[in-house]
């Protein structure tokens, strides 16, 4: 029965990449900037910047832990050994829900990106898209099952034509728009603070959507080259290559769209962006298929994060342990996927029952970001107690470790529970319900949580 995975098959520079590619820039630009700008408005050029503050807290949290002890459950291990089971293990429970929206909010808009390619009109049909979602969803799982290097070949590929495309776009745009006015002139108020306490917390939750992803490179260092540096360093850099693309296309959506007209493009924001650049329809196809790419490279990032942390905690005990297994030919978690597959079709065609692909997305968005803010700020907590006596030695050090990433921790689960309060019922059902379903399965007299036997000095 083996439990080790296939250590050593990922580079640095694959690392970054896998980094780059669960943050999604395409699949999130498209998506979820119709959703920031209908609630940020011309704020959501310093929300980005803003709200990335507490997101890096994280990072350098997940860097500077990874260091001391490398697991592909990653948070779900840390927490487990520092806070106990019950907090650890919901910590992985809630990365495990917020993959399973994703797989959702994920594949619609991989369905909607390439019906646009038939008749953009089919787009906004629910039950169709829920069914070419699914098609690709096989595909893409069956890449993950075959193992993680041709997965990485592919991600390397998909991502640098994804991030070629979109700059080309971000240029025309942007030229196009300088040459024939803009209809929001650019004001150092973009970068202020008027919001209302309800447009303050959804937004600063959109944005965790918007960053969300780069995390995967911890549940890879396991199968990482040099896992303890590599897997953290690939997470930090891919976050600021993010920066860049989603600052660019909110640039060019407000240069090119009023706010009324920018909010209503929620299939695909790029499609709109390139045809109104001038490039047309065969630009706004070009456009679609950077979102397609895109798409499948965050999909396949989160179905690597679901398919790692449930295998850690079956591993564990924390979950039954069949799915600690991997197999004997391919090193992956087969059976882990197994379950994914078949709870994300399960999803998958059960939100084809929701009236709209935008409902879908809207209320995936805000569930995901609330989980993601538990299970980041449960992070930052635990690299407060870790590096809580490095003081002694350095104050910055104790600044940068200890005190930025509780106050990032700190932060994401104070707006994650305002933001809570301000959701509809289907939200609140989706995200906090999903949270708690995990009681069910929680049986703490089966599994072991060991801290890391070896961990550089402090």
């Amino acid at each position: 029965m083996n439990t080790e995975l296939k250590a050593g098959s990922l580079s640095f520079i694959e690392s970054m990449v896998m980094g780059v590619a669960g943050s999604a820039p395409g699949y999130t630009i498209a998506v979820t900037t119709a959703v920031l700008l209908g609630v940020a408005g011309t704020l959501s050029p310093g929300a980005l910047i803003i709200f990335a503050v507490p997101m890096l807290g994280i990072a350098v949290a997940y860097k500077s832990l990874n260091r001391r002890d490398v697991s592909a459950g990653a948070a779900y291990q840390w927490t487990s050994a520092y806070f106990g089971k019950f907090w650890g293990f919901f910590s992985g429970w809630a990365l495990l829900v917020a993959s399973m929206i994703f797989m959702v909010t994920g594949s619609l808009p991989l369905a909607t990106s390439t019906l646009d390619f038939i008749n953009p009109a089919l787009a906004n049909n629910v039950v169709l898209s829920a069914a070419v979602a699914s098609v690709w969803f096989l595909v893409i799982a069956t890449v993950l099952i075959v193992g993680i290097e041709v997965t990485s070949r592919v991600q390397m590929v998909m991502t640098t034509i994804e991030l070629l495309i979109l700059g080309a776009i971000i240029v025309a745009s942007f030229v196009h728009a300088f040459k024939f006015g803009l209809v929001n002139p650019f004001h150092l108020s973009w970068f202020g603070f008027g919001y209302t306490p309800a447009s303050f917390a959804t937004t600063a939750l959109i944005v965790v959507f918007f960053y969300w992803g780069w995390d995967v490179t911890a549940n890879l260092a396991e199968e990482t080259h040099n896992g303890h540096e590599n897997a953290g360093h690939g997470g930090m850099v891919s976050i600021f290559v993010t920066i860049l693309y989603y600052l660019g296309f909110v640039f060019a959506a407000l240069f090119l769209f009023s706010i009324a007209e920018a909010k209503t493009f929620n299939a695909n924001i790029i499609y709109n962006i390139a045809v109104a650049a001038g490039f047309g329809r065969t630009g706004g196809l070009l456009a679609s298929c950077a979102v397609i790419l895109s798409s499948v490279a965050t999909l396949e990032t989160t179905m690597l994060q679901f398919s790692r942390t449930l295998f850690a905690m079956g591993r564990d005990g924390a979950m039954p342990r069949a799915f600690g297994i991997v197999d004997a030919r391919t090193k992956t978690p087969v059976r882990a996927m197994l379950v994914l597959i078949a709870m994300g079709l399960a999803l998958l065609w059960g939100s084809s029952l929701m009236p709209t692909v935008g409902t879908i997305i809207a209320d995936g968005v805000q569930a995901v970001g609330v989980l993601v803010a538990y299970y980041f700020g449960l992070a930052g907590f635990v690299a407060m107690v870790v590096f809580r006596n490095t003081w002694r030695e350095s104050w910055l050090e104790w600044l940068w470790l200890c005190v930025y990433p509780a106050l990032s921790g700190l932060s994401l689960i104070l707006l994650g529970l305002y933001a809570v309060l301000t959701f509809d019922m289907v939200t609140k059902i989706v995200g906090i319900g999903g949270l708690f379903i995990g009681i069910l399965f929680f049986r703490p007299r089966r599994f072991v949580i060991k801290r890391a036997a070896v961990a550089p000095a402090e």
